[in-house]
């Protein structure tokens, strides 16, 4: 052997840093009382489709789906029930015997005799075959032959065969092989090491190689004299790599070894200490869902997955076993032990808290805390504890070199524990819970009933606020539980069964629906819903905002225990209830049922065994605790969160009058270009399909459909038949799910069945040939008659068009005028006493009446045009005003304003009337707001002014008045745009009801230039 220094040193690293884990390994165990039909299992693969392979020592071949066994023996046509290597690939599962090969295609076997095989490795297109003497291949079209490789090779046991991109390795019963190829033809043929050789496999830049006896070699893969040898354990069977870095070592004496790859130290070892049957392991491999499956000879095979439970009991630091109470608070997690008082546990470990008083020997059945940290708790006949903390002033003396005194002063934790009980006034010494609300304590007692309560610690004053009993409601005084929902209201049970909640101190009795004398023992809130743990009768569920209709909750499993102490969720959304017989996990589905429930008594980890009463929660890292008779019991949640993947669907038959058609390679047809041709008389079709969840094989659901029709139900039957189906092509898909709803992909099979000839497209066709011809002629004079209607109709509405553009150009000049007179008339007043303004005011004028020429001969302008015009006019106005006055214009739309189209001469009749009629009759200083604003379909105008008002203007100008008249033409005129009532007008009041002005509002359809 060529052994590095590095021996020496892994020597060290392997037995120096052997892990002591607090976990335990949960094993579910597969037996022959579930159907397996042999103990002693050799191998074991998962096919494409999901199904686990066994092979087994003696009873054949198995297949498993999660709840059933399926098994081929030699009776089937199996070459010898002695299998130890199975390969699948598509339909078929290679089967390794003690005979020779078996190949299983459908339900037929093809047999080929061969030494006892021992490992089925694929590359390259080609099975390679490690028998009892040397390697053989099988090549298409089946053919097994004898690869003839080196003589030492070739006279060999091949127990392990492995491709690492460029060389194979070959672990046989007398060396360690390194070859560039597996035939004679091989020019690099090397032996590694001499030694009875089980498995080797690679990781990473690694060749690990497993010995029977010797330990195992880890091989750097460039620089192969760069190896050390790990010397334990011994008598290995195989190896894999599983959860990426975890090499696990299977041997046949001392069970699993787990190795992490960095140093290779080991990480722990599963063995009948950890509830394995037998310590004879055969192999361990992952299936698609993330499980592990151990195969074992002589105890079945395992599913394995942690649970992560560290259990804590007097021996590892409590002052009692029993724990009644515990309760997750600020500064740590509080329990109770026996008579043994609290505790607390937190990152520095366990602390008893010192028996101080008579209060610290009795049982205390309930811990609670305050916002501000403070501790509650309920105890058996010595009433309430209120543990006290606060931060108090403490004198420190110092003293230095000069032999002064320094004092100063430090705030410090100060704890006080006050005693509440009968002698101060509480109602009763038994107290069952506790709850520190946020303005009083509440306490359920045994049989006095609910106390609402202060305490003030400063003059040790109890102020009892109410006692809920009888009286007010609370039939049954034995209290179980007692709970705080998330709306506030405070919810108890009781020893017969009854539930009740207090608001607003008013006692609401609900009815659940149980027997009378069944106790009530839990209550749970979780989103929308009220859980409730019962004596006997297990966990009752309704919605929260409306509990009254109760329910038990039930589905695939059954809980363990139908008496329950404890609920609670983890943040992983498993309901986790505590029994005597230990605790459940438990999978719910959306409408509240059961999927699966992972029970934890001794043998998995839960060494507490019996719960007791709402001894139970959760901290702030999302770990449960359970108080137990036995102990304290911590489940902390797995790193890695198992996700379900989506469902694949598999067509498994197609059968014919409920005849299998054998001669279709399914998978080739499933969503495929492929049809499948049926005569006329072949309408009665079945199809099978199926999903494999090894996990969940009850909660499986198909739907399915027959061309463009609607999907059927979700149902769990994977059969579809088919009776009386027409002619011509059709498509059948089905689709699944699983437990968690997920669906799967669609998948389809295409057929077609012809029809009979007197239903042939082509003779139906010339039947109806002649009735065409005739149709046709028919058909062109309707034609051609609506046409000629249809033309007459378009000349109609062309001109009906014309004329109604001939009336909006007949309006629009009706304003120009008018607005020019009004223009002039201005100026002309200016002419006796204000030339010079008039001057400026003609060339204004002069600019707009240009611009008023040009837009007039146009059907519509852009809006920015239009405000370019309302300017120019407001300008002139200003200059021919009496008074001054403020004006603004915006245009706040989309599209710009240079896009939007709009008739001419629209704005300025309201703009005119605001000013002339408006700010100028009115007192204030003027203001005139202009706002253009868009929607989708419109274009929307206001116009503000703070004058007169207008109907008091109006009721102050001549019936004549000309502005009046150009109001009504510009109305008349939205109107035949935008249809009636788009125009608004109104007078804006103030907070005492006086007129501030005007707001005339209007809308037009949207037009843009694009």
């Amino acid at each position: 052997m060529k052994l590095s220094v590095k021996y020496v040193l892994t020597v060290f690293c392997f037995f120096g840093t052997i892990q002591l884990f607090a976990q335990n390994s949960q094993l579910r165990a597969y037996t022959i009382a579930d159907g397996l039909p042999q103990s002693q299992v050799y191998d074991m693969v998962q096919d494409h489709m999901g199904y686990l392979w066994l092979g087994t020592q003696g009873s054949g071949l198995a297949n498993f789906d999660g709840n059933a066994f399926e098994v081929w023996n030699e009776s089937d046509g199996l070459l010898s029930n002695y299998i130890d290597a199975l390969y699948t690939s598509n339909d078929s599962v290679f089967v390794g015997t003690k005979k020779g090969l078996s190949i299983k295609v459908k339900n037929q076997f093809v047999n080929f005799d061969a030494p006892q095989i021992l490992q089925i490795y694929p590359e390259k297109q080609e099975l390679y075959i490690g028998t009892k003497r040397g390697v053989y291949t099988y090549t298409k079209p089946k053919k097994l032959t004898k690869k003839s490789i080196h003589p030492e090779i070739d006279k060999s046991e091949i127990n392990s065969i492995f491709f690492d991109g460029n060389y194979y390795w070959l672990a046989t019963n007398k060396a360690l092989w390194k070859l560039n190829a597996l035939n004679d033809v091989a020019d690099e043929i090397k032996k590694v090491e001499v030694n009875n050789f089980k498995s080797v496999i690679q990781h990473n830049n690694k060749i690990i190689a497993a010995t029977f006896d010797d330990g195992v070699f880890i091989i750097n893969q460039d620089n192969n004299d760069d190896r050390f040898l790990m010397p334990e354990p011994s008598r290995i069977n195989s190896m894999s790599i599983q959860n990426e870095d975890d090499l696990w070592i299977i041997t046949d004496n001392e069970g699993i070894t787990i190795v992490e790859t960095n140093k290779f130290s080991e990480i722990k070892r599963l063995n009948t200490a950890s509830g394995l049957a037998t310590p004879h392991i055969r192999k361990v491999i992952n299936d698609n869902n993330g499980n592990i499956w151990i195969a074992t000879s002589g105890g079945g095979f395992y599913k394995y997955f942690q649970n992560n439970f560290k259990h804590y009991n007097q021996r590892t630091g409590l002052r009692g076993n029993r724990i009644y109470a515990v309760h997750n608070a600020a500064d740590g997690l509080w329990f109770s032990t026996s008579e043994a008082g609290l505790a607390k546990i937190d990152s520095a470990g366990i602390h008893a808290i010192p028996n101080e008083g008579s209060f610290f020997d009795v049982k205390i059945k309930t811990i609670s805390s305050d916002s501000n940290g403070n501790i509650w708790a309920g105890s058996d006949n010595r009433g309430v504890l209120f543990r006290e903390t606060k931060m108090v002033d403490s004198l420190v003396f110092s003293s230095s070199e000069t032999y002064l005194i320094q004092i100063d002063t430090v705030a410090v934790k100060k704890t006080t524990n006050h005693i509440i009980d009968e002698s101060k006034g509480f109602p009763s010494d038994w107290v069952r819970t506790v709850i520190a609300d946020d303005d009083y304590i509440w306490a359920a007692t045994y049989a006095n009933g609910i106390v609402k309560f202060n305490y003030y610690s400063d003059n040790d004053s109890l102020v009892v606020r109410k006692t809920f009993s009888k009286r007010n409601g609370i039939t049954d005084m034995l209290i179980k539980s007692m709970v705080k929902a998330p709306d506030g209201k405070l919810w108890y049970s009781t020893q017969n069964g009854h539930l009740g909640y207090i608001e607003n101190n008013k006692v609401t009795s609900i009815e659940i629906g149980l027997e009378q004398q069944t106790a009530v023992n839990t209550i749970l809130f979780h989103d929308d819903t009220i859980f409730l743990g019962t004596s006997g009768k297990g966990i009752w569920y309704a919605n929260s905002t409306n509990p009254v209709n109760f329910q038990q909750l039930k589905g695939a499993k059954n809980v363990s225990s139908n008496n329950i102490y404890q609920l609670i969720f983890d943040d992983q959304g498993f309901l986790w209830a505590g029994s005597e017989r230990g605790v459940d996990k438990i999978e719910l589905n959306t409408d509240n049922e059961i999927v699966d429930v992972y029970h934890f008594g001794r043998n998995d980890g839960f060494l507490g065994i019996e719960t007791c009463l709402n001894a139970v929660d959760k901290d702030e890292d999302g770990n449960l605790w359970f108080g137990a008779i036995y102990g304290l019991t911590k489940h902390i949640p797995s790193e890695s969160k198992k996700t379900a993947a989506p469902p694949t669907v598999y067509f498994t038959g197609v059968e014919e009058r409920y005849r299998n058609i054998d001669s279709l390679v399914l998978k080739d047809w499933t969503n495929s270009n492929k049809v499948l041709q049926l005569t006329p008389e072949q309408t009665q079709l079945g199809f099978s399909f199926r999903t494999v969840d090894v996990d969940h094989p009850n909660e499986i659901e198909y739907r399915t459909r027959l061309d463009e029709t609607e999907w059927s139900p979700w149902v769990k039957e994977n059969k579809q038949n088919f009776a009386g189906l027409a002619y011509g092509s059709h498509n059948f898909q089905v689709q699944s799910r699983n437990y968690r709803w997920q669906e799967s992909e669609p998948i389809e099979f295409g057929f077609f069945i012809d029809s009979p000839l007197y239903k042939k497209d082509w003779f139906q066709w010339s039947v109806l040939a002649l009735a065409i011809v005739v149709l046709l002629g028919i058909g062109w004079f309707y034609i051609h008659k609506i046409k000629a209607k249809n033309k007459a109709e378009q000349e109609r509405l062309k001109t009906q068009n014309y004329l109604l553009t001939l009336e909006q150009k007949a309006l629009q000049l009706q304003m120009n005028p008018h607005f020019i007179f009004n223009v002039l008339n201005g100026i002309k007043a200016m002419a006796g006493n204000k030339p010079e303004k008039m001057d400026t005011t003609i060339n204004s004028f002069a600019i707009l009446l240009r611009e008023t020429l040009q837009n007039s001969r146009k059907e519509h302008i852009s809006l920015d045009q239009e405000i370019k015009a309302i300017r120019h006019y407001i300008e002139v106005e200003k200059l021919m005003a009496q008074k001054p006055f403020e004006y603004t214009v915006n245009a706040a739309t989309t599209p710009d304003a240079e896009e939007i189209l709009i008739p001419p001469m629209l704005i300025q009749p309201f703009v005119e009337n605001a000013i002339r009629h408006g700010i100028l009759k009115g007192e204030r200083p003027g203001k005139l707001e202009i706002t253009f604003s868009t929607t989708k379909t419109h274009l929307q105008c206001s116009i503000v002014d703070n004058g007169l008002g207008i109907f008091k203007s109006q009721s102050e100008k001549p019936k004549t008045d000309h502005q009046s008249m150009a109001l009504t033409v510009t109305k008349e005129r939205l109107e035949s745009i935008a249809g009636t009532n788009t125009l608004h007008i109104s007078e804006i009041k103030n907070e005492v009801g006086s007129i501030d002005g005007t707001k005339i509002t209007f809308k037009i359809p949207l037009l843009t230039d694009y």
